[in-house]
């Protein structure tokens, strides 16, 4: 499921945010002993992070399915992507190899069931449930809540301050679709995170991603 770019106005209810970790989409399908890594694109990743197979293997029960994104996180917890480029590019591990940390921020198949039709919210609670117990190599991605949180606090505060590069706004009743480009998942950007020409001028709302 892929995200949208455009104005937001951070104050419409409905919706959650994320911290946009910068790396690649990995799926992950584990339980029992088992796990397999796959790229957005479907490439076989399973022997490039051993580190994450091994930690999400020794998860109990299964199969899950779960979409996040792998990162080298620095001492803040930053995500690092030119690290990790330069660690992925090889394909396996090697000595002085940066760890990989997978960030986990949906879980799809919940111990063999389909659940990608249930809302967003409810996903990740039994995401949540499954890494209640903290793992290795594994980071469940939380959420603020626009109706618990000033999201433009957290922009200015965590976001512009740590140099991240940004939050991923989601609609807290939408249902998982693979492969399609939503409207109900929305990159919210740093500005100069990338290139001003990208920005997309649109109608003037509280888009956090312009106006900070």
């Amino acid at each position: 499921m892929l995200l949208d770019e455009r104005p937001l106005d951070v104050e419409e209810p409905g919706w959650v945010y994320e911290i946009k970790f910068d790396g690649w989409r990995l799926m992950a399908q584990f339980g029992d002993g088992k796990c397999e890594l796959r790229t957005r694109h479907g490439a076989n990743a399973t022997g490039w992070f051993p580190e994450v197979v091994q930690a999400l293997a020794t998860v109990e029960g299964g199969p899950y399915v779960t979409d996040g994104e792998g990162c080298v996180l620095d001492d803040m917890g930053r995500s690092d992507f030119d690290r990790f480029q330069d660690r992925a590019r090889r394909r396996r591990w090697y000595e002085g190899a940066d760890p990989v940390t997978y960030c986990a921020f949906d879980l799809l198949v919940d111990q063999g069931e389909d659940i990608t039709q249930l809302p967003l919210v409810e996903r990740k609670a039994r995401l949540a449930r499954l890494f209640k117990v903290p793992r290795p190599s594994v980071l469940f991605v939380n959420h603020f809540d626009n109706e618990e949180h000033d999201i433009s606090s957290v922009f200015r505060d965590a976001v512009v301050p740590f140099e991240l590069e940004g939050l991923v706004a989601k609609r807290k009743d939408s249902v998982y679709t693979p492969g399609v480009r939503t409207s109900a998942w929305v990159k919210v950007k740093r500005r100069n995170a990338i290139p001003a020409q990208r920005f997309k001028r649109g109608p003037k709302t509280k888009d956090i991603s312009i106006g900070l």
